[in-house]
């Protein structure tokens, strides 16, 4: 018969199976990418920002999505490091390509690809996470079920690839087997020393539901030093009060 320390064993070896198969990996095994974004990576198991995964965004206003399309540009400039390319599938064009270089990405390494139905965009997204050649794939929705996030969740987990979902309609939010739920809104632009005109982009980063982690707010500030991330939460006294990572390949 097992004793308490056998099962407790067994138990932890079982959390450690599914978080794995999540998309996180335990420091004994070591990060696919190492993000640097101590702060963020703080909120899910283990420290470590799940890359092979899906995440979710909600994305309702067009100023959301602009926002969340720069959020997406920073990690993208992370995950394409290894020379990897990536794909966009959207039903208009919502990206303007040479303003990836302010984030160290050349546009040339992302295709673009229009399509207008939702299955058509799903069914595209999955194909293209069968592809370990790339990076990360992007897709651009209107709704998303559980069973349909699932397939996505399982073509990540046998190719190891990021998967990132854009929604736009969350009035009919559901449940989903993504690992982690963001939304990302806009927030005045930071000019440094006072200086006129239009400053830095600053988004509001919300991480809204994330399996077996911690959600949270930051305020995220984007310059040509990298990113500057600051909690927004003040009882909590276990992580720094900023963080700037440098970005771009």
């Amino acid at each position: 018969m097992a004793t308490g320390a056998t099962k407790r064993n067994i138990i932890s070896r079982l959390k450690e199976d599914i978080l794995r198969l999540e998309g996180f990996k335990s420091p004994a095994t070591g990060k696919e990418v190492s993000f640097g974004l101590e702060m963020l990576e703080n909120a899910f198991p283990y420290g470590v920002f799940p890359s092979s995964a899906v995440h979710e965004f909600l994305c309702d206003e067009e100023e959301d999505t602009a926002a969340t399309n720069g959020f997406l540009a920073v990690l993208l400039s992370i995950l394409m490091q290894n020379g990897r390319s990536c794909i966009w599938i959207s039903p208009f064009p919502q990206v303007f390509p040479p303003a990836l270089k302010n984030y160290g990405i050349h546009p040339d390494r992302i295709i673009f690809i229009q399509l207008r139905r939702d299955r058509d965009i799903l069914w595209a997204m999955e194909e293209a996470l069968k592809c370990s050649a790339l990076a990360a794939v992007i897709a651009e929705l209107q709704n998303l079920t559980f069973a349909q996030s699932r397939r996505l969740q399982l073509a990540v987990e046998n190719n190891r690839i990021t998967g990132f979902v854009l929604r736009k309609d969350s009035k009919k939010i559901t449940t989903t087997a993504c690992v982690a739920r963001w939304r990302i809104s806009p927030l005045p632009s930071f000019s440094e020393k006072g200086l006129p005109g239009v400053g830095f982009p600053q988004w509001q980063v919300e991480l809204l539901k994330v399996k077996n982690g911690q959600p949270s707010v930051w305020k995220a500030t984007h310059t040509p030093e990298g990113l500057t991330v600051k909690s927004t939460e003040k009882s909590n006294t276990l992580l720094p009060d900023s963080l700037t990572v440098k970005t771009g390949t």
